[in-house]
């Protein structure tokens, strides 16, 4: 018999059968379905204990007695730049209107090489000019009584170059350049004849001209007008005047001065080559008091004291100062890797990611072509505080403490360290470079004790450029081709082998054989010499016909001796290019200069040049 069922609480089993229920679950999900995340995303935080946990994680809670900067005076000691020194020549004052590169690097436009012409594209150029002026002045009401444009043609004309003439070789020898010289010649005028012409103030436009004596007035007025025109084409330095280029090293060297009280600030340039002049090519000079002799009435430099309300600094990539704020993660510091002597990354990063929040600027427009020096700023915090503070170079500390940048550096070690004065030259950011026109490689030949001097590129009389290899190909050649077949031997020999003095290298192969500097057994230069031209059928060989370079980088001095300086052409090489040089400058106005520069060579090379060999005869 089972046990008995056993209600305990009747009135609840009997109130569970009169209303019966069933037991559900639902689960809740967020729907991420609308167009607003403001709420979201702003990360809202209602714990205060957390708060300032994550405060005293961060540091926050050690700060610093220091008042934010609200007002701020500036007085600054402004000096203009306004004397220049080109090398060794005489001191010049340095025009505002002319940008400092075009000074520094203008070269002579080579115009001839010996009795042979060059740029004959500049002188056609020149001549047009000419023509239109008298063309223009003829056809004005009260102009010229007639037209003296066929008169000119015929007195300043462009020869004919003579193929059986050796003298005309460096045209004929070039198809692109006899085309055009023959094209040229006797239809135009090489107006480049007429400004050498009136170079000797004893000369007049209207020589040989056959000119009505009513015209002569007006003749020499538009050949004043053509020499400034031509002046304004290319700037270049004054005839027989020394420029900033060294051709004994390679580079230009240069000075600059403005006024500092009752003497001069001297700065030098002496090794720039690069094609980009700013202020960190220069060097402080303070032995130096003046540049040149003391200038005449010497101009003081002024003080001016402006106002302004500090602001913080600000860039890509700055650590945001808030906890919740993102920086930009286009710019990451923490991708940065530096080596341990990389001082400019370093302060970089220290400077981002550390003391970037302790920095204020006060936005102040430098004068171009000027030297500028903070003399001091006189600040006011927020607490009312008012401070002097003067540039850290000049407070008293010892020397390893004075450091600062964009500051000059003394010529020497022993000098006491510059003030901190920013230099601003009167330089242009870009510059349109041409195509070079004379290109020369420095290497050193181990195996032959010297150096040469490859002419890469040299500008034919035409005036394009054209690879030193194929003008010097094409000259020998022509050359070969006027004196004629070599004659045949007599006897021919019998034995195998013959004896040869020397093997010959390419003519466009200048060599550079090293020699003592005067007064020393030690030391030593290079000097420019020469290899002799012996052409198999000349029947009248000339006694000391010798290479010469074709490039006005290599001339330079001929027929003197010219030297170069040994640490100059270091075991990489040296290569040494001229070219054009275009820029615009304040106002618009364009400038045209021809300018070298120099760069690294590739290493050294192996000319092949030998003596006293043993030749085997081919049969």
């Amino acid at each position: 018999m089972g046990l008995p069922y056993i209600v305990p609480n009747m009135a609840e089993a009997v109130v569970a059968r009169l209303h019966p229920a069933a037991t559900r679950w639902n689960r809740l999900e967020g729907r991420p379905r609308t167009h607003d995340f403001d709420r979201a995303l702003r990360a809202e935080v209602r714990d205060a204990l957390w708060l300032l946990s994550r405060q005293w994680q961060m540091g926050e809670f050690q700060g610093d007695d220091a008042g934010s900067p609200v007002l701020a005076r500036v007085c600054v000691e402004i000096a203009s730049l306004n004397r220049f020194q080109a090398g060794a020549a005489a001191v010049e004052d340095l025009k505002p209107e002319e940008p400092l590169e075009a000074v520094v690097e203008r070269r002579p436009v080579p115009l001839r090489a010996g009795t042979q012409y060059l740029s004959l594209d500049l002188r056609l150029a020149v001549g047009r000019r000419w023509l239109k002026l008298l063309a223009r002045e003829a056809a004005k009401p009260g102009g010229l009584s007639a037209d003296y444009r066929a008169a000119y043609r015929t007195a300043y004309a462009v020869l004919v170059p003579d193929p059986a003439q050796k003298a005309d070789a460096a045209v004929c020898a070039h198809l692109e350049a006899w085309q055009q010289a023959g094209a040229a010649a006797e239809r135009a005028m090489d107006g480049i004849a007429l400004l050498e012409y009136l170079v000797d103030p004893a000369h007049s436009v209207y020589d040989g001209i056959g000119a009505n004596p009513a015209d002569e007035s007006k003749l020499v007025a538009l050949a004043e007008r053509l020499q400034d025109w031509f002046a304004g084409l290319i700037m270049q330095p004054e005839q027989n005047a020394d420029t900033a280029w060294q051709p004994s090293r390679l580079e230009y060297q240069f000075g600059c001065a403005a006024p500092q009280g009752e003497a001069e600030l001297v700065m030098r340039a002496e090794e720039y080559y690069q094609g980009n002049l700013d202020w960190y090519a220069l060097e402080r000079r303070p032995a130096e008091p003046s540049l040149g002799d003391p200038p005449a009435a010497p101009q003081p430099p002024r003080r001016e004291v402006h106002t302004f309300i500090p602001t913080a600094v600000m860039f890509e990539g700055m650590p945001n100062t808030r906890w919740w704020a993102f920086e930009d993660r286009q710019t990451n510091f923490g991708e940065v890797r530096p080596d341990t002597t990389d001082l400019g990354k370093l302060l970089l990063l220290e400077f981002g990611l550390v003391y970037a929040n302790d920095w204020f600027v006060l936005p102040y427009t430098v004068p171009l072509g000027t030297v500028s020096e903070v003399k001091g700023i006189a600040l006011t915090n927020v607490f009312g505080e008012r401070f002097w503070i003067e540039p850290v170079l000049e407070q008293p500390a010892t020397d390893w403490q004075k450091w600062g940048m964009f500051t000059l550096t003394p010529a020497t070690a022993e000098q006491p360290p510059a003030p901190a004065r920013l230099v601003l030259l009167p330089t242009v950011p870009k510059v349109q470079e041409g195509p070079a026109l004379e290109e020369v490689a420095f290497i050193r030949d181990e195996m032959a004790n010297m150096v040469w001097g490859i002419e890469r590129r040299i500008a034919l009389p035409s005036g394009a450029p054209k690879p030193g290899s194929e003008a010097a190909r094409e000259l020998r050649q022509w050359l070969e081709q006027l004196a004629g077949p070599p004659p045949a031997p007599p006897n021919p020999p019998a034995a195998p082998i013959r004896y040869q003095v020397m093997n010959t290298v390419p003519e466009h192969w200048i060599p550079f054989i090293p020699v003592h500097v005067e007064g020393s057994v030690r030391e030593i230069q290079l000097q420019r010499a020469a290899l002799p031209r012996f052409l198999p059928g000349d029947p009248n060989p000339p006694k000391a016909e010798k290479v010469r370079p074709r490039t006005t980088l290599l001339r330079h001095g001929l027929p003197r001796a010219y030297f170069v300086h040994e640490e100059e052409v270091p075991r990489a090489g040296a290569v040494v290019s001229q070219a054009y040089q275009r820029t615009r400058w304040l106002g618009g106005r364009v400038f045209t200069w021809l300018g070298a520069r120099k760069q690294t060579g590739r290493g050294e090379g192996a000319s092949g040049l030998r003596f006293d060999l043993l030749a085997e005869i081919k049969q």
